[in-house]
């Protein structure tokens, strides 16, 4: 029975850090994960690298270029002829950016001296795991500590039955070897809003049906009502309020029933793609046989340092709940193994960044102005729009705009809201000053370069006083 210090089960995000971080700091440790790719050859990554984050920006990247060659190239000057789109040759590209990037993982394993074992973890005890790979070959493993890092599942309803050929969640989605005709979605989160992008694109007549009333909720109002009438005008048909009651397939199409304001309605698709969100993957872990405690929803119940009810096995990433992103899994990841070796590392989800990889971008950190007026928190705000950013001009990227929320009496930084092109990496700059407890002076008195989309920031800033040069 080989013995380590931590055994850490799963290889995603939140795993494979952990991990790394713990061999780092002299631990020996193994990684149990039993992700298999489409040749049954065990992968490294997770979801996000096999078919998460990475895959879908992959796509999201070829059917932008195509989209733009189709669409604005013109305006530039550029003239295309007999514009063709090779969705072999888009998937191959997809694949071949995974595969380096898992066996990335596999040479950061081998420099770090971390031990990749291959299979299905089982907790036998709170320090003995069993890993079973198919078809009869059993490993015993025992830790000191034990870190379950097994990540979340696309959740399926029983009125649509994934099949992946018809019927399919994001994993599918992702893996159309053609345009679908006309594509219904499920669920107009995240997830649906960028795999609806990728194949509107590329020519597929899109309707996303979301049940919820209002559009992006969870997001800063102004954005998003700013991020809805966009994307309608690129194309998708976002229908709000549409309940989906039944499916069914027939002839190679599948039949939707629907209930909205107007009542009863159907829509008949080639494709139906389900991502109403996701779900805490504990299956065959028998965690609970352990004493790991779950909550309500299936999510392993830890406390501030990550700790189950179980003292030495810890638990991060989707499985405990929380921001289902992989840099909070990672990150996550890094704190468990900092305590194992005596630091005193903190993690505050309160500047978690969050980001939707539509075109233009939406991202965003800290709260929102119904949250804050739910707290009754005073605030004040400053706006500032991409039309009168001279590079946003410059790139024809004038979509959207960036929005500084502020303590009234402090001036603190409480949340910043964008949408524009490259808000993804826009965000770092407020993420780093809330996580210093900046003002919206201290954005404001920084100077940013010029021409830059990060001074439509820099101008959000002084907008919070009434300031703004540009606008």
């Amino acid at each position: 029975m080989e013995k380590y210090d931590v055994i850490v089960i799963g290889g995603g995000p939140a795993g494979y850090v952990a991990a790394i971080r713990c061999a780092q700091l002299g631990m020996k440790t193994a990684c149990v994960d039993k992700w298999l790719d489409e040749q049954g050859k065990y992968r490294l990554g997770g979801t996000c690298l096999n078919v998460g984050c990475i895959p879908s920006k992959a796509l999201l990247d070829s059917s932008h270029h195509y989209y733009y060659l189709k669409t604005e190239a013109h305006a530039h000057g550029i003239r295309c002829q007999e514009l063709q789109m090779d969705v072999a040759a888009m998937q191959a590209r997809k694949q071949e950016i995974v595969k380096t990037l898992t066996q990335g993982i596999s040479g950061l394993f081998k420099k770090n001296k971390v031990i990749h074992v291959t299979g299905q973890a089982r907790l036998i005890s709170s320090t003995e795991v069993e890993v079973t790979v198919p078809p009869d070959k059993v490993d015993m493993l025992t830790g000191t500590s034990l870190i379950i890092a097994t990540g979340s599942l696309p959740v399926h309803l029983p009125i649509t039955p994934v099949d992946q050929e018809f019927i399919v969640d994001s994993t599918g989605a992702l893996a159309f070897q053609q345009v679908p005709k006309q594509l219904g979605i499920i669920g107009a989160g995240a997830i649906g809003l960028e795999l609806g992008s990728v194949w509107s694109r590329l020519g597929s007549q899109v309707t996303i049906l979301e049940a919820l009333p209002d559009f992006l909720s969870f997001a800063d109002r102004k954005i998003a009502a700013m991020a809805l009438k966009e994307l309608k005008k690129q194309g998708l048909n976002i229908q709000l309020g549409a309940q989906v009651t039944a499916t069914q397939v027939e002839q190679g199409q599948v039949q939707i029933n629907y209930q909205n304001a107007q009542g009863p309605q159907q829509l008949q698709v080639d494709k139906l793609v389900v991502a109403v969100g996701r779900r805490p993957n504990t299956e065959g872990l028998n965690g609970q046989a352990v004493g790991i405690a779950l909550d309500e929803r299936g999510f392993i119940r830890v406390n501030e340092h990550r700790q189950t009810a179980v003292p030495n096995i810890y638990a991060i990433g989707d499985v405990i709940g929380g921001p289902m992103l992989a840099h909070k899994g990672s990150e996550e990841g890094i704190l468990v193994a900092e305590r194992l070796a005596g630091q005193k590392t903190e993690l505050s989800y309160e500047t978690v960044p969050w980001v939707i990889y539509t075109h233009p971008e939406i991202a965003w950190v800290g709260k929102t102005e119904e949250q804050l007026q739910s707290l009754g928190i005073e605030y004040k705000v400053g706006q500032f729009p991409f039309m009168a950013s001279g590079r946003a001009k410059a790139q024809g990227e004038v979509s959207g705009m960036v929005r500084v929320i502020a303590e009234a009496k402090t001036d603190r930084l409480l949340g910043v809201h964008i949408m524009g092109a490259n808000a993804s990496e826009l965000i770092a700059e407020a993420v780093v000053s809330m996580e210093f407890e900046g003002s919206a002076e201290d954005l404001a008195r920084i100077i940013h370069a010029h021409p830059t989309l990060s001074e439509a920031v820099h101008e959000a800033a002084l907008a919070v006083e009434g300031r703004a040069i540009h606008i």
